[in-house]
């Protein structure tokens, strides 16, 4: 059995531009393509924190140390400058990867400059 789980997150980048008339996909800063872990061209998961919108695209890389966020082609109707926005990519896991397995968990400041990197999430409280 595998089960689907986050492989990592950029948690609240900020959109810096949309740009309806290019080719797809969401162009992200290396630096943070790298540090998460996610590869280009690999399926990525898009939650708008602003709008509520999610949808589903694919990274490409931007230049590096930029922080640039672009939200590309259709999926530019579903994001605006300055949205923030969590992206996820997942991996599908055996049950003896999952015995160690941690989520790489990248988290930014306004200006798209990582400011931490956990693996892990606290409890939610009630």
């Amino acid at each position: 059995m595998q089960s689907t789980m986050l492989k990592c997150k950029l948690h609240r980048a900020r959109v810096t531009q949309v740009e309806l008339e290019y080719e797809g996909s969401c162009a992200i800063d290396s630096r943070l393509l790298d540090s998460a872990g996610i590869r280009e061209y690999e399926q990525i998961h898009v939650y708008n924190v602003s709008n509520g919108e999610r949808f589903v695209t694919y990274a490409i890389r931007a230049e590096e140390g930029s922080g640039i966020i672009s939200v590309n082609g259709a999926a530019a109707r579903c994001a605006a400058r300055g949205d923030i926005v969590v992206i996820c990519a997942y991996a599908n896991l055996n049950q003896q990867e999952l015995a160690n397995f941690k989520p790489t968990l990248v988290y930014v400041d306004e200006a798209n400059s990582i400011t931490h990197i956990k693996n892990s999430i606290p409890v939610q409280a009630a």
